[in-house]
């Protein structure tokens, strides 16, 4: 069986009515952008990695970010990510196609490989493989696993506003039509409502920047249980964030989501 050519999709633009720009806030010397894509690219199993930002003017910037860090870049619709992420599949030419939030730059490669090794290693079982059905990791540590084919008929058949913008619901809230796999920690552990390791406020990027300073200098491949490790060490800096825990977009979609409950979101 030929190995498939597997494509990560990193979404990034420049537009954040939290934290604008916030892709390409200074993070150890280097855009947060061209740092989190390092990570992404550090996993055995990314396959090749392009970061699809959009057509918009103001993600010129992200594009130019790309061509001096010399990453692949795509551009695309700007409120449509389903279609996004296809056109830019269909253009690479990929047969597996991995969605990662430019959101995460604490994503440990480790786990990319983890939630791509299961998919391979069943890949004529499932259509979807996450770590985010239910979610265990702590927050920022997004993979989701599709082929091109059940990527296809989410793009063509997919109708809901937030089907189109977050690119994978239509999977996991059809769970009766599309054959579906989740990751847990083997940890046994639950950190995905207590551990926010994402970036949308500036609290977050305060966080963030704190386990960069602690931890790059030394060991720049620092992975989950290096940062666990910190703050343990640190509770000052796990504190820099605590309160936005949980915080997600389900909020803003309960009445609209089948398969999500308020336990796994929370409101500010």
């Amino acid at each position: 069986m030929p190995i498939p050519r597997i494509l990560t999709v990193v979404q990034a633009r420049m537009g954040s009515s939290r934290l604008p720009g916030k892709v390409l806030l200074p993070l150890a010397g280097q855009p947060l952008l061209v740092r989190m894509v390092e990570r992404v690219q550090g996993a055995h199993l990314a396959g090749a990695v392009v970061v699809a930002t959009t057509t918009e003017a103001a993600d010129d910037a992200v594009a130019a970010c790309c061509a001096a860090h010399g990453l692949e870049c795509f551009r695309g619709d700007a409120l449509d990510l389903l279609d996004r992420h296809y056109q830019a599949a269909r253009y690479y030419g990929a047969d597996v196609v991995l969605k990662i939030p430019s959101d995460c730059p604490l994503i440990d490669p480790a786990i990319i490989d983890e939630v791509v090794g299961f998919y391979l290693h069943f890949a004529d079982r499932y259509d979807f493989v996450s770590n985010l059905h239910p979610a265990t990791f702590p927050d920022g540590n997004d993979v989701e696993v599709m082929p091109i084919e059940a990527l296809e008929t989410a793009w063509r058949e997919a109708k809901r506003p937030l089907e189109r913008e977050h690119t994978t619901p239509f999977f996991w809230e059809n769970p009766g039509r599309f054959r579906l796999a989740n990751v847990t920690w083997d940890s046994g552990k639950d950190f995905s409502m207590s551990h926010r390791w994402t970036i949308d406020y500036p609290e977050d990027y305060a966080f963030i920047s704190a386990v960069y300073a602690a931890l790059h200098p030394t060991r720049p491949d620092f992975g989950l249980d290096d940062i666990l490790q910190l703050l343990n060490r640190r509770p000052d800096i796990a504190q820099l964030n605590a309160h936005l825990t949980g915080v997600n977009w389900y909020r803003n979609h309960l009445d609209e989501l089948k398969t999500v409950d308020p336990s796994q979101t929370r409101k500010i």
